[in-house]
């Protein structure tokens, strides 16, 4: 795989011996064991996978070239390029400006723009109708555009079955820009739906089925549809795709019910299914497959809690959190500074969307065993930082440099 010149300060020594070793060891990628990091009386059980994927790497690569190659010019970021705090600090301290916030929401007034202006588009790409406006701006958007080739390979999946005669069905967060991207591209080619999550899918199935009347379809996904759709055609024949960065479980859940749903409804078998469910291989990306096995591959383990490392509105590092709370105590942190003492964490709750202090975290005495996981769009230098506030706050400090030399560094 391609290697990216990413700044250096968003690497670690450490890390990177690890995950050199582990890599050399299993270049098939079929052991999904976490490491083990014995600090004396901490116990890191670090995630096979975790941190900067292919497509979050070269976005860094191409808007920091922006930004290199372009002096003395104006450069804008149609939306935060990656889900990370810091990394787009680091671009914005550099001059960078948001044209909007991840929803969408304008922070600067299209008007402002001009041809001779540079903007970047995200990793999480863009809508169609947004790159026409660029372009009646005067703007390339493939100038130093960032779109993940994984999230374009869902677009082409999109385009194939549409073409082919189905409606497509994404499943993703209807906000995300990500969604927003991929639901425009989709809708281009063929009527496209957005689902959330299953409950919403089997909301559809009835639908589908005829159990609720159509005209409530339009009030219940209201938004999350394409313009013209029609329930009583569109739905007869579809096919599933997802935001690549959605809980694999889940979306695999939702394509085997909507392929029931529809068999059952019109008296198909599984073999003469494909007449009215197009049969899609899995659209998430090889980083959220296989990070989120690591995380299964390190649930194997005991240990008394865990952290996930992200920002807060990465839905990557979301569902990673979502899997391990469902075995012991999580904190989804941002940073090392969340690690405020051994006596407080700052972390954030996904459910209630609000960023809130635990107390008494950590257990009194006796030997700490902590697993450990990061997102897509996370450095691995936060990482090793937060390893090393961990074995500050713990009182393990002096056994870091002796872990670190197991590892060669």
């Amino acid at each position: 795989m391609k290697s990216f010149n990413v700044p250096v300060h968003y690497r670690s020594p450490l890390v990177s011996a690890i995950k050199n070793k582990r890599k050399a060891d299993d270049k098939m990628k079929r052991d999904f064991t976490p490491t083990l990091l014995e600090l004396g009386s901490l116990r890191v059980v670090l995630a096979r996978h975790f941190g900067f994927c292919y497509g979050v790497e070269n976005a860094i690569e191409i808007a920091f070239r922006a930004v290199e190659e372009n002096p003395g010019k104006r450069i804008f970021l149609l939306s935060e390029m990656i889900h990370n705090p810091g990394v787009n600090a680091d671009l914005e301290a550099l001059g960078v400006r948001f044209i909007m916030d991840t929803k969408g929401n304008m922070l600067i007034g299209w008007d402002e723009l001009t041809a001779e202006d540079i903007v970047i588009i995200p990793a999480f790409g863009t809508t169609l109708e947004l790159e026409q406006t660029l372009r009646e701006k005067g703007i390339n958007p493939t100038s130093y555009e960032t779109t993940c080739p994984f999230v374009e390979k869902v677009w082409n999946r999109a385009e194939k079955i549409g073409n082919d005669g189905y409606t497509v069905v994404v499943h993703g967060k209807p906000g995300h820009e990500e969604t927003r991207a991929t639901f425009s591209h989709s809708k281009a080619h063929t009527p496209t739906v957005v689902v959330r999550d299953m409950a919403q899918a089997q909301h559809l199935g009835r639908y589908i089925t005829g159990d609720l009347p159509p005209a409530g379809f339009y009030d219940d996904f209201k938004g999350q549809y394409s313009v013209g759709f029609d329930v009583q055609k569109d739905l007869g024949r579809i096919g599933v795709v997802n935001q690549t960065t959605m809980l694999a479980s889940e979306t695999q859940a939702i394509a085997d019910y909507l392929k029931q749903v529809i068999l059952g409804h019109y008296g198909l078998s599984s073999e003469n299914g494909t007449e009215r469910f197009a049969e899609t291989r899995d659209t998430l990306c090889y980083a959220t497959n296989d990070n989120q096995g690591a995380v299964q591959g390190m649930l194997e383990q005991q240990a008394d809690l865990a952290l996930v490392i992200g920002g807060y509105n990465s839905s990557n590092t979301s569902h990673l959190a979502e899997l391990c709370e469902q075995k012991l105590p999580t904190y989804y942190i941002s940073d090392e500074f969340c690690l405020v003492s051994a006596h407080e964490v700052r972390h954030y709750d996904q459910h209630t969307h609000i960023e809130k202090v635990t107390s008494d975290f950590l257990p009194s005495s006796g030997l700490l065993t902590v697993m450990i996981t990061s997102g897509a769009s996370c450095p691995d230098a936060l990482v090793e930082r937060v390893i090393q506030r961990l074995a500050t706050i713990t009182g393990n400090e002096k056994a870091l440099p002796a872990a670190a030399a197991v590892w060669g560094v």
